[in-house]
């Protein structure tokens, strides 16, 4: 039972990339998907979130209108779009699993799966 995140790198400032968190041994359609990150020297943020039902999606006020959150659960993998990337979005991306969750809480301990992190790095 498993999240693997794929997509991270290196881009210049305005990039974009594309995060995938893939789910294995279980069904990602039973499960709301937060994307966190954590750049060195600072807490774990939670950046967005997607519902299990997918009513609910929450994006944290620095990402907002560049970030997308999405899910396809037949390919049991969840995406985070980056669009407009600046150096200050540069770290460590961390997908996450909540049974039944509804993104109520931005803290880090609700969730059941963690994946592995990804690193992000943008360059001025």
């Amino acid at each position: 039972l498993q999240l693997v995140e794929s997509g991270g790198g290196l881009v210049q400032d305005g990039g974009s990339l594309r995060l995938s968190c893939a789910a294995s041994g279980f069904a990602l359609v039973y499960y709301s998907i937060a994307w966190f990150r954590q750049a060195p020297g600072k807490e774990r943020e939670r950046v967005s979130c997607i519902s299990q039902s997918d009513d609910v999606t929450h994006y944290a006020d620095s990402v907002m209108g560049r970030f997308t959150i999405s899910r396809d659960n037949y390919e049991n993998t969840a995406y985070l779009q980056m669009n407009s990337l600046r150096p200050g979005d540069t770290a460590v991306y961390y997908c996450a699993a909540e049974y039944f969750g509804v993104c109520a809480k931005a803290a880090d301990t609700p969730y059941d799966y963690w994946g592995q992190g990804t690193q992000v790095t943008v360059s001025s």
